[in-house]
């Protein structure tokens, strides 16, 4: 029983080997070769259950994954799941807003409107879902890269020797 254990989803997410690429390899480290390499997508439009919100959405963000070719077949769930969430927090922000951030209860007394909790749920969903789509600067950055501009320093390159 002297081992370490490890438990899933704890620390550091690995990247994909495509986006170690793409930023260059910064690591230096070897690549994975054996990495699966699920079906691009090349243009989808948005599923016909998502509402109107949800669709635009879909068809604002979308070509954006295509042209930086950060997404695949496999990551059409999460696009819908942001889409979604974005659309059930605008529906919950305009119920905030006829409503009021505090409604009267059952008993007559006052409440926080139920709205500001679903609000709250779907924001997050949406960060967790635009983390993984690399939809924030931070995630950007670590499945896009930051390193695509060439360096301006004419004597960086005598330190990669």
């Amino acid at each position: 029983m002297g081992g370490t254990a490890t438990v899933a989803g704890r620390g550091r997410k690995p990247k994909p080997t495509a986006k170690k690429a793409l930023a260059g390899n910064p690591g230096k480290r070897a690549l994975n070769k054996d990495e699966p390499k699920f079906s691009t997508v090349t243009n989808i439009e948005p599923p016909e259950w998502l509402s109107d919100r949800a669709a635009t959405m879909w068809q604002m963000l979308v070509p954006e994954l295509l042209r930086e070719s950060v997404i695949a077949l496999t990551d059409l769930h999460n696009v819908e799941a942001f889409c979604t969430a974005y659309d059930n927090w605008r529906s919950a922000q305009e119920a905030v807003f006829e409503l009021g951030i505090v409604v009267e209860s059952s008993q007559g007394s006052p409440m926080k409107n139920p709205a500001l909790t679903a609000a709250n749920e779907a924001m997050r969903q949406i960060v967790t879902f635009g983390s993984l789509l690399g939809l924030d600067p931070a995630s950007r950055t670590r499945i896009i890269g930051g390193n695509k501009q060439k360096s301006t320093n004419e004597f960086a390159s005598l330190l990669s020797t």
